[in-house]
């Protein structure tokens, strides 16, 4: 092994401070390998250091939740099948920003077959994969190559496993030019009592590794995730892994296969770290220690050294702790699958990981202080009050007169923010499996296999609140999953999440942080929504020519809600001419003061001022709950929520959805900019002929504001007559012009 030089130590991205920690936790100094152990577990992407001191703050609990955060993925009671088996839904959301940039196809690709083994490590069968991408600006000159480079890499990877793309959401905003970001949500269906955890147990188990050999590409991964960019990318493209979707299919059926046993104690997937963490993680979580030989983990490459074995992100790659004597049982099954398997190393009572090569041992660590032990900073945020400083959002101000809302709502329709994304979800197959109920709504639904069940599943996050105001934008986040999983018709039960934030030893990006995760703690406590699994994606900035600096504060939120009855699933478009058009728990009916941050603003009015739309949780749970008891009573035909573009382009989706027009009545909204005001908690809903003035009341009972809007009709929307008399308001939008507006984005930027 080479000397360290302070070098080395810096290169592995040690501080000072650090590497006096690593010479006081082995009590001398380390050799090569010792010190890329160390350093990929104390990596931001592995050791969570900035962020473990607020994650702890995070409501995590509920009578459902069967395992929260701290495993391979989050677990939740979905009750029982037809047969009475008690299932469980298990998922969890990941990043793959820094691999993606530097190698769109294969980040994307990856970033997908990672989160699959998550799930399926702990012994689901996957059956839904979604989303949540944001990119710079469409004439940015790397822009169109990194869309499409990711889209593919989604689309072939899962495609290709045979798990539906069922959902997502894709933006763009300045801020990601030099770091975008690709967060990939899998959610899984497994029987209770199968459920497989990852602590090591049993002293003198065997260990084996499963799956695909091990090479050199991905070393340092999870460092190089861990660091912002600089004008060195391209030298980065060695650290992004390479990945095989037919082996990963593969690896999905020998392990499931291995599980209807009794044979596994233990389940690793190697991921971020590759056999690094997932033997470290595998035995801190048993408080066991671990053996490994070295010189039996299977190779792809010649002459590959123990630092290479350790520190590869190569993928499709489990780890195991077997029972005594199971070994050729386990090897038969994977060899059948024509995956490689071995027995590389046991389980030890020593509390240390312990590599032998060549006869030799060439790494003596502790687990202490690799895992639990691990730094943890508790770093310098700025009060609210200097962050807005820091923010310098301009006041909402004066704003300019709507003299058309047709011209605006095309506009609008028209613009990157809210085009169709259908050239993206066209790639991927979101009926694999047969079990796909809707994509494209609120929130995808599909079938729980063999049952009436059906999942629920949203992804969503509007990082423009985020970086106005942290705090309700975090709110906002957890809120508007809620509200997509009620749209549907499903009752939310819990959340995973992807926290993508910059460099967090900036004091304005840890107030971002901080700010955030307490407005989504407070949603989740007030609406039973608790978060079970996720993710922390830091140092999300650039400063290689062309790019930005950090970019906005961006936690995706995945929500998953249960539907008991799939025959009651929701959709938000019209279905039938002459049905009434209500408006539900609109608060400031004619007020324009959530247009601050809103599209509208930004893409007609040219601003990003004001304050995001303020989120009032005990309303957002009333809305939710009457909105479901409305599905649940099939007093409703078609359910949407307002939120990006207001309430006039929540109706032009459901209009295009449905293939029918509408005709409104200005009634109450007094202004014309109101239509565009992206207030929370509100839903647009259609009732059949005759039944709206009986829902309105329903609503008052419930406490909640109910108007009549107008009703569905012919093959434009429509907008006619103001209150009292003032001067009338009038447009007339085609749905074959608003289609074409929505659909030509996307179609015109890939033709050219």
């Amino acid at each position: 092994m080479s000397e360290i030089t302070p070098d080395k130590v810096e290169a592995h991205g040690f501080t000072p401070e650090e590497y006096d920690r690593v010479l006081d936790a082995l009590g001398r100094e380390p050799n090569l390998l010792e010190l890329g152990i160390f350093s990929v577990m104390w990596s931001e992407h592995c050791s969570y250091k900035s962020s473990r001191f607020h994650l702890k703050k995070l409501p995590t609990e509920a009578p459902w939740v069967i395992c929260g955060p701290g495993e391979n993925a989050g677990v939740i009671d979905i009750g029982e099948g037809p047969d009475g088996r008690k299932l469980a839904a298990i998922f969890k959301m990941e990043s793959h920003n820094h691999p993606s940039y530097i190698e769109p196809y294969q980040g994307a690709a990856t970033g997908v077959g990672g989160i699959l083994r998550d799930v399926f490590t702990m012994g689901a069968r996957p059956v839904a994969n979604l989303n949540a991408l944001r990119f710079g600006r469409p004439d940015h000159p790397k822009m169109k190559h990194l869309v499409q480079g990711v889209v593919a890499g989604i689309g072939g990877y899962g495609n290709c496993v045979g798990v539906p793309t069922v959902g997502g959401e894709t933006n763009f905003d300045p801020a990601y030019d030099g770091n975008i970001i690709v967060n990939a949500m899998t959610v899984g269906v497994a029987d209770q009592d199968r459920i497989f955890y990852s602590a090591a147990t049993g002293v003198g188990n065997p260990i084996v590794y499963v799956g695909s050999k091990t090479g050199r590409d991905g070393i340092h991964g999870a460092t190089m995730a861990s660091a912002d960019f600089g004008d060195d990318i391209e030298e980065k493209r060695p650290t992004v892994q390479v990945g095989d979707p037919f082996v990963e299919k593969l690896l999905i059926e020998a392990c499931l296969e291995l599980m209807a046993t009794d044979a596994i104690v233990a389940i690793q997937d190697m991921g971020a770290a590759g056999l690094t963490s997932s033997s470290v993680e595998m035995a801190t979580g048993g408080k066991t220690g671990i053996r490994l030989d070295m010189n039996q983990v299977p190779c792809r490459e010649e002459g590959m050294t123990p630092y290479e074995m350790m520190l590869s992100e190569s993928q499709e790659r489990m780890l195991m702790v077997l029972k005594p004597g199971r070994e050729a049982e386990a090897e038969a099954i994977f060899r059948k699958w024509e995956l490689d398997f071995a027995v590389i190393g046991e389980v030890t009572d020593t509390q240390r990981m312990e590599l032998v090569f060549g006869g030799e041992t060439v790494c003596d660590i502790p687990l202490g202080p690799l895992a639990e032990k691990a730094p943890e900073y508790e770093r310098p945020y700025l009060s609210r009050e200097d962050y807005g400083i820091w923010a310098n959002v301009e006041p909402l101000g004066a704003l300019p007169e709507v003299t058309d809302i047709g011209a605006d709502l095309l506009k609008l329709m028209a613009s990157p923010a809210l085009a169709s994304r259908r050239w993206i979800s066209q790639q991927y197959d979101s009926q694999v499996g047969a079990d796909t109920l809707q994509t494209g709504g609120d929130a995808a639904v599909v079938r729980v296999h063999g049952t009436r069940k059906a999942l629920a599943m949203t992804t969503d996050c509007t990082p423009r609140y985020c970086y106005a105001d942290p705090y309700e934008g975090g709110k906002q986040a957890i809120a508007e999953a809620y509200r997509n999983l009620c749209a549907v018709g499903a009752n939310p039960l819990a959340v995973t999440n992807c926290l993508n934030f910059g460099n967090p030893q900036r004091p304005e990006i840890m107030a971002q942080f901080v700010g955030c995760l307490q407005g989504m703690g407070d949603a989740c406590r007030a609406l039973d929504f608790p978060i079970v699994s996720g993710n922390v994606s830091l140092y999300n900035e650039s400063k290689a020519t062309g790019g930005g600096s950090a970019i906005l504060p961006t936690p995706a939120i995945g929500g998953v809600g249960i539907i008991e009855d799939h025959a009651g699933v929701m959709t938000m478009g019209f279905k039938a001419d002459g049905e009434e058009i209500l408006v539900v728990g609109r608060k400031c009916a004619g007020s324009t003061a959530e247009l601050g941050q809103s599209v509208w603003l930004r893409e007609v009015a040219g601003a990003k001022a004001g304050s995001p739309p303020s989120v009032d949780l005990g309303h957002e749970r009333k809305a939710g709950e009457f909105i479901r008891s409305l599905i649940d009573n099939r007093r409703v035909t078609a359910v949407h929520d307002v939120s990006d573009g207001g309430l006039i382009v929540t109706v032009a989706e459901m209009a295009l959805a449905g293939g029918i027009g509408a005709a409104l009545e200005a009634g109450a909204i007094s202004a014309g900019k109101a239509y565009f005001a992206e207030d929370q908690g509100v839903y647009a809903i259609t009732v059949p002929r005759g039944t709206g003035d009986t829902v309105i009341s329903i609503a008052a009972g419930a406490g909640l504001v109910c108007e009549k809007l107008g009703t569905t009709g012919g093959d434009a929307i429509t907008l006619a007559g103001r209150p009292e008399g003032a001067d009338t308001i009038r447009c007339s939008v085609s749905l074959s012009d608003l289609r074409e507006a929505h659909q030509r984005f996307f179609r015109d930027w890939m033709d050219s």
